[in-house]
């Protein structure tokens, strides 16, 4: 293939890859919650956030300023469009590495109206300059602008609508303090159990018209990670399964055979948390490793493994932070079956 086809053919299977990514945006918009009701799990953030919102419509003022921080795909995002139509406001949606200077902050702060909703995910990412801007707008609902340079530089002073700010972390402890004080609210997303993953399965097949049998839902339910986003791309992908190779409907069966095909275990585990645990055991005795050590061996993001895969295999028992470094527990080597060193010894291997 001449180099000129080569760059054609590559073209082709970007723009379809895009294609895809963006037909799995349009399926998640539409599975996402829009009233109270349909919002499955998080009972307690939930139960007080509805307070918040009621509270604040009778006094016809903005809602205090909302963090939810935890794992990704928990609803964090979900809980701020709902918030938004609650209100009865609109919500402007952005992220912290995109506001990469002061100016575009005013522009978005500027633009809001009285009672808005700015949406903010990713916000420890923030740039500190743009951060320490956010201080008085959350604050004072003003901004204090340099306009120029040198000895011709002038200070302003914009007037902001008053607004809500909702942020949204997965790592809550790299927020700086006078930030994370400025939020009135402060909520954790936690992992999900099987029975709620299972009722939004249900949920999501009814929007998605697929059919499916209980113990189908159950199956993808306990692999799902306890993530919500995970159970609907699982459920999405089984489905074509599903419609290929059976008849349509998600049974057990098919579950567990997409599934397989998927390299999704019984435990929720994919390739990449399978590659953590063995690279661990294999290559370190079972650990300690340090997070920069371990991303170099498995070939992955430093930052992706603490925020996407080490909260799960943490949750659930098969890894375990120390002061020296990334341990594997005993699971770890019973899921593997893999006998255990006889030399190890303390709490994380006794059975």
């Amino acid at each position: 293939m001449t180099p000129a086809k080569q760059k054609q053919e590559s073209g082709r299977e970007r723009v379809a890859n895009r294609q895809l990514q963006d037909e799995d945006q349009e399926l998640e918009q539409s599975l996402r919650p829009k009233v109270w009701d349909d919002y499955i799990g998080q009972e307690k953030v939930k139960a007080n956030l509805r307070v918040f919102v009621q509270g604040a419509k009778a006094r016809r003022e903005p809602l205090d300023h909302l963090l939810f921080y935890g794992p990704p795909g928990l609803g964090k995002t979900s809980l701020a469009f709902m918030i938004a139509s609650e209100m009865g406001v609109s919500i402007r949606v952005t992220s912290g590495p995109v506001i990469e200077r002061q100016k575009d902050l005013a522009a978005i702060l500027s633009n809001l109206r009285e009672q808005d909703i700015l949406f903010i995910d990713e916000i420890h990412r923030l740039n500190p300059l743009v951060e320490e801007t956010l201080y008085p707008a959350m604050e004072d609902y003003r901004l204090d602008l340099i306009i120029g340079q040198g000895p011709s530089a002038q200070s302003y002073r914009l007037k902001l609508p008053r607004f809500t700010l909702i942020g949204a972390t997965t790592r809550a402890g790299l927020l700086a303090s006078p930030l994370l004080n400025r939020f009135g609210v402060v909520q954790r997303l936690d992992f999900y159990d099987e029975t709620d993953l299972f009722r939004i399965i249900l949920r999501s097949t009814k929007i998605l018209g697929v059919s499916i049998v209980e113990d189908g839902a159950w199956e993808i339910a306990r692999r799902s990670r306890g993530t919500p986003r995970v159970a609907n791309r699982l459920l999405r992908r089984v489905r074509d399964f599903a419609q290929v190779l059976g008849d349509g409907v998600i049974t057990c069966e098919v579950a567990q055979t997409a599934l397989e095909r998927l390299e999704v275990d019984t435990n929720g585990f994919d390739e990449m948390d399978r590659r953590i645990l063995h690279t661990i055991i294999n290559k370190f005795g079972g650990g300690p490793v340090g997070i920069d050590t371990l991303a170099v061996a498995v070939g992955e993001e430093k930052d992706t493994i603490e925020d996407v895969y080490e909260p799960f295999l943490i949750q659930q028992g098969f890894l375990a932070r120390t002061p020296r470094g990334r341990t594997v527990t005993r699971l770890a080597f019973d899921h593997f079956k893999i006998p255990r060193p006889p030399e190890l010894q303390g709490e994380l291997w006794h059975g």
